[in-house]
């Protein structure tokens, strides 16, 4: 018997999500990670969404969003704009539904993730130095050439897509007592939660953001929707003032905690994953390692099963030395 909430995402949704998936993305790896395991004091799995197709969660919702547009709103192409992983993810599910993609990515964005949107197949226009710059330029597409627009998490396709990594947990490791998750726009969590909470409300959900941007936790403590953002942050595919208010919806209600981690925490944690783990990640797929090597999740992690979401791979080789050399691990 499953439990159901009066939530703008349901189960059924989501397994819907896993069907449409099916054969289109990997069921990526969990494996134990000894390391983690002896540092924390409980059994520690690492969920790989680094090595997803695209090296990202992204494409999940993507696909399923796109997959679920009518024929009609597929001849019309689609626009999104992202930094980094959504564009992948979108570019990627437009190569494969044969739909005509544009995608928005600010000038700063690297290089190496424009390439690699636009070998997927999507055209690229870089516009803008920030993300309010790219949403601006996205929104001119929509009105002159009437594109649909895939948000990047605020979408209950997208929410739902993303979720499927929580059932995918559950066949895994269907005993699991807690999944820590990274959070930017909310996309992620809200889906995870609703995946797992209908099936087995005891399973705790925390999330974890950079103490420079928590939009979502900012929010999730105030009980309604706040910006925060002090500076940028390493995390930067989490790098989301404002949470959406679908996902906060799901988040304020589904979500058991949110933890805060400093940005020396995030570095050590990317240094700890390939030092002792040969795991290649970016800020934001270290976040959930950085709570658990903080020590704050201590009371909920020892002697118990723990599922730590590696969300995202896309880091350039050349910031991977930078920060491997800052760090005495």
């Amino acid at each position: 018997m499953h439990i159901t909430y009066d939530l703008p995402v349901t189960l059924d949704d989501i397994k819907m999500a896993q069907k449409r998936l099916a054969g289109k993305i990997y069921k990526t790896g969990m494996p134990r990670s000894n390391y983690l395991s002896e540092c924390c004091k409980g059994e520690i799995y690492l969920k790989f969404e680094n090595m997803q197709r695209t090296g990202s969660f992204k494409i999940r919702g993507a696909f399923n969003k796109l997959s679920s547009l009518s024929d009609a709103e597929k001849r019309k192409g689609v626009v999104a704009c992202s930094a980094g992983n959504h564009a992948q993810g979108v570019s990627l599910s437009c190569a494969m539904l044969g739909i005509d993609g544009k995608v928005v990515m600010p000038r700063s964005a690297p290089k190496s993730k424009v390439a690699a949107t636009t070998d997927y197949s999507a055209e690229v226009v870089l516009h803008g130095d920030s993300f309010n710059d790219t949403i601006a330029k996205a929104s001119e597409i929509v009105e002159m050439e009437g594109r649909i627009f895939i948000p990047p998490y605020d979408d209950k396709m997208v929410i739902a897509g993303q979720g499927t990594i929580g059932l995918e947990i559950l066949q895994d490791l269907y005993d699991v007592d807690n999944v820590i998750v990274p959070i930017g726009g909310g996309g992620l969590i809200a889906g995870i939660a609703m995946a797992i909470k209908s099936i087995n409300p005891t399973i705790r959900i925390i999330g974890v953001q950079s103490e420079n941007v928590h939009g979502m936790a900012a929010s999730f403590f105030a009980g309604e929707i706040m910006n925060h953002r002090t500076s940028t942050t390493l995390a930067d595919g989490c790098d989301v003032a404002r949470p959406g208010a679908l996902t906060f919806e799901i988040v304020r209600e589904l979500v058991d905690d949110i933890v805060l981690v400093s940005e020396d925490e995030i570095r050590r944690s990317m240094v700890a994953l390939i030092q002792r783990n040969k795991v290649i990640t970016e800020g934001a797929g270290a976040l959930a390692s950085a709570a658990l090597l903080s020590g704050k999740l201590d009371e909920h992690i020892r002697g118990r099963k723990t599922v730590s979401i590696i969300s995202g791979g896309n880091i350039d080789l050349s910031r991977v030395s930078h920060i491997t050399g800052l760090v005495d691990a």
